[in-house]
């Protein structure tokens, strides 16, 4: 498994596709039409590796394991080129420990439905039974039966799956600092996580401080960092007197980052950012969170363990930077908005935080300047210092989907998403802040958000990736995934009889 190019701490993943075969169909049905799909997937430019072993028995489920380890694909589309034998097909996804979709061939002819029939459509159905007597979560696309060119594209569509389940299985989550007490929210249980196979490395504030001050020696590498951000910023840099510290604490991160993974091979951030953060380094983080999003690496606000994972998830099924924002406040009637992109304006938010989106993110006009909510707290009447460091700016206009991956208060996972429109509008006020459009926002709003206790944080995809998403936290054996309902269409506990 390689990182993207375009994106660090992102896999590059692998398919394998391996055929399966009933001892009482013709064996050379599955490989005739596996070649055929494999042939079809070039033509898409699929990166998918094809297993030379047809599955029959149990021997050849462990020969094809042997061979897919080999070639190291990250994840596998099992293709049931006929009915197909669910207990070797079963075995094998099981032995081999990636994720895996299920997928299978249509009949092509009236001609060829005697000596030509494979009963994939049936097969499928006791393949998807198995998976469940092994505790298994395969993808299986909405449509999972067709023809050569269909199933590659169904395998096109398990890419982005595949990519954030591989993600997630290889992740692990440091954080610095205890979680606030102001933000319980933040405070979920990290036992679901190692449900995942995501480890978690926990850390103090003042670990974070010995680690900052102990690279504040290679001041080559800083003042490169602090040139970069200068260039950045542009105009927008408002406070260039505190580049060097905030480039310090970019060396600092990235430092521990590279040293920590450890077993894992990608990771997130969930740093204390605030208020003891100011006083004890001179700045806030924000700027330097949004720097580290835009090369592949979310950190969250306030030690969000559950909001890093969720962000680093839009990243993966959108392979763009995400951000992490506050579902934050409603928007005024008098705020002129042109269009609504056929939203209703009752469903408008706004998302917002102090300044850790990243700036390919945002509209121009982006700019360093100060934490408005601390320098109101901390330095009153004075002139910004130790609150220095956010960036500002107008969300990018253009499609979005919000998501939020949640451990409950009784370990349990739990998981939202659902998608819109970041609105071409002035929000009129200060952050990194936008308004957001979701139909259906004021019921979802109520009745999941509200009624199954997610907190502030939403991760945010510049892009729509909600079937992806979905798909994946499935997958992960996440069972309850929260999604809008249309109008008519009651959320459980809904009152029937309206407002």
């Amino acid at each position: 498994m390689k990182n993207s190019k375009s994106l660090i701490n992102t896999p590059d993943v692998r398919i394998g596709i391996v055929g399966v075969s009933r001892d009482c169909f013709p064996r050379a049905l599955t490989q005739k039409r596996i070649k055929q799909v494999v042939e079809e997937c070039q033509r898409l430019k699929l990166p998918v590796v094809p297993c030379s072993v047809i599955i029959e028995t149990e021997k050849d489920a462990m020969s094809a394991v042997r061979e897919m380890a080999k070639k190291e694909v990250d994840a596998v589309a099992i293709y049931l080129g006929n009915f197909g034998p669910e207990g070797p097909t079963t075995i094998f996804a099981r032995k081999l420990g990636k994720p895996f979709m299920l997928c299978a061939a249509s009949e092509e002819s009236k001609d060829t439905l005697v000596d030509g029939r494979g009963d994939a459509y049936c097969g499928m159905l006791n393949a998807a039974l198995n998976c469940g007597l092994r505790n298994l979560h395969p993808y299986i696309p909405d449509v999972p039966v067709g023809m050569p060119g269909q199933v590659a594209q169904m395998i096109a569509s398990f890419v982005g799956v595949a990519r954030v389940v591989v993600g997630v299985k290889n992740l692990k989550a440091f954080s610095f600092g205890p979680r606030p007490q102001d933000f319980y929210a933040c405070n979920a249980p990290i036992k679901p996580l190692y449900n995942l196979g995501i480890e978690v490395m926990e850390n103090s504030e003042l670990d974070m401080l010995l680690l900052f001050k102990s690279v504040a020696d290679r001041k080559k590498e800083i003042k490169a960092i602090a040139k970069d951000m200068a260039v950045e910023l542009g105009a927008g840099s408002q406070h260039p007197g505190k580049l060097l510290e905030l480039a310090q604490f970019e060396l600092a991160l990235m430092t521990f980052f590279e040293q920590n993974l450890g077993s894992c091979q990608f990771g997130v951030y969930a740093n204390k950012c605030w208020p003891a953060f100011a006083r004890g380094f001179g700045f806030v983080p924000c700027y330097v969170n949004s720097r580290l999003a835009s090369h592949g690496i979310p950190v969250a606000c306030e030690v969000d363990i559950y909001g890093a994972v969720s962000e680093y998830m839009c990243q993966l099924a959108s392979m763009s930077p995400a951000t992490l924002l506050d579902i934050n406040n409603t928007v005024p009637d008098d705020l002129p908005i042109a269009d609504l992109c056929g939203i209703d304006r009752r469903d408008l938010f706004m998302g917002f935080h102090c300044g850790n989106t990243a700036s390919c993110c945002l509209c121009d006009g982006f700019a360093m300047k100060f934490q408005f909510i601390m320098h109101r707290l901390m330095e009153p009447g004075k002139k910004p210092n130790i609150t220095c460091g956010t960036l500002e700016g107008t969300l990018r206009p253009g499609p979005t989907t919000i998501f939020r991956l949640q451990g409950t208060a009784d370990c349990r996972l739990c998981s939202y998403v659902a998608e819109g429109e970041v609105l071409d509008a002035d929000p009129a006020s200060f952050g990194g802040i936008g308004i957001i459009g979701i139909p259906g926002m004021t019921r979802f709003y109520r009745h999941v958000m509200l009624e199954k206790q997610f907190p502030h944080h939403s991760a945010v995809a510049f892009e729509h990736v909600g079937r992806i998403l979905f798909d994946a936290v499935k997958v992960l054996g996440v069972e309850d995934v929260s999604a809008p309902r249309s109008k008519g269409n009651l959320y459980p506990g809904e009152n029937p009889f309206g407002v």
